[in-house]
């Protein structure tokens, strides 16, 4: 059974008494379920439609063109008109939808012309659209979801590949520590934008989004894991020096075990207290490659593009970059917040042993 050390419960508790960090978290953690249900939140497909007796369920089911339910088309349902269709026919038909019955690459214009509107709450948009009658709080929904995913997936990887070299660094130390960091100097100075604007440059444009965000994720951890690993390095020189490793070497335990079973587990509380702010910059820099227009690929919403339009539109239409804006602080400071509490709650100089 998996059990935590008194030290760790410390440190928890600790984290607990931290009242910005601990509710900073728990709004971050409600804002996650409310990513993993987003469908059912925000999305242009009903939830539940009941058609002569029988029940459908679109969001998470398969596609269903208009005549599945008396419509005379063969693309996929407009659940919109067919709540409407349905209502007005009264025949004990009805559609259920989500709080927002919009996707996020959805066009709906009130005027029949593709512009910016403001917010609305008899057509349901509720931030307004955008300049290609786009709602705004759908793509703020899904953008923010990918930027998060997108962030953790980084952190993930990045703290792979530096933690696995920088402890082979740390820990072997001698031609191959000096050998890596020849290498890692070297890469540090390739030019990270230039490099992501060549690229995509040659990357076509037919490669599915997925493709194109997995590019986008491979480019940004190949130019970000040197930090994580110089701070591993430097932990792994300074644990393996302690009596508990030369222990551990009398005893016969191989390297490997040594690394993760021993050094590993006691440099985890400094690593842990950088984990908020690698998921911030990683934010930031796909908002700031979105801005500019080598990120996320079109369609995708994305944070980044919503401030490029609003900056864009900011006289004829400023709810678009104050959402954008408003929202993308939001989320820094929750996870800026939790940083800050970490790195209190795990500081080693309030619960250390060592006199």
């Amino acid at each position: 059974m998996f059990r935590l050390t008194p030290e760790t419960l410390k440190k928890l508790n600790r984290f607990r008494e931290i009242k910005r960090g601990y509710y900073s978290l728990l709004i971050l953690g409600f804002l996650f379920l409310l990513f993993v249900i987003g469908e059912l939140l925000i999305n242009n497909r009903a939830l539940i439609v009941s058609y002569e007796g029988e029940l459908y369920f679109p969001t998470y089911g398969e596609f269903h063109p208009g005549t599945d339910f008396g419509q005379s088309y063969t693309y996929e349902t407009n659940y919109r008109e067919l709540k409407e269709a349905f209502a007005e026919a009264d025949e004990g038909n009805w559609v259920l939808l989500p709080l927002v019955p919009y996707g996020p690459n959805e066009n709906h214009s009130t005027s029949g012309v593709f512009r910016p509107e403001p917010p609305s709450l008899e057509y349901r948009h509720y931030l307004g659209t955008d300049t290609t009658s786009r709602d705004i709080l759908a793509r703020l929904f899904y953008g923010t979801r990918t930027a998060m995913f997108f962030a953790i997936a980084f952190t993930v990887a990045v703290y792979g590949v530096g933690i696995a070299i920088g402890a082979a660094m740390g820990y072997l130390g001698g031609t191959f520590d000096l050998l890596f960091q020849r290498v890692i100097e070297i890469w540090s100075n390739i030019p990270f934008l230039y490099m992501v604007i060549i690229i995509f440059s040659v990357v076509p444009a037919t490669f599915a989004v997925g493709t194109r965000i997995m590019i986008l994720l491979v480019v940004m951890v190949m130019f970000s894991w040197t930090t994580m690993t110089y701070y591993m390095r430097t932990e792994t020189y300074k644990q393996k020096v302690r009596d508990y490793v030369a222990s551990a070497r009398v005893i016969g335990a191989s390297d490997a075990r040594i690394v993760f079973k021993h050094i590993l587990p006691n440099v985890l509380a400094t690593l842990v207290t950088f984990m908020p702010f690698t998921v911030i910059s990683a934010i930031t820099a796909v908002t700031a490659l979105d801005f500019l227009g080598f990120g996320l690929p079109p369609p995708t919403a994305s944070l980044g593009e919503l401030l490029k339009q609003g900056t864009s539109n900011l006289r004829t239409a400023p709810w678009i970059v104050t959402a954008a804006f408003s929202t993308l602080v939001i989320v820094l400071t929750l996870v800026t917040f939790i940083g800050e509490a970490i790195r209190e709650s795990f500081d080693p100089k309030k619960f250390t042993v060592y006199k």
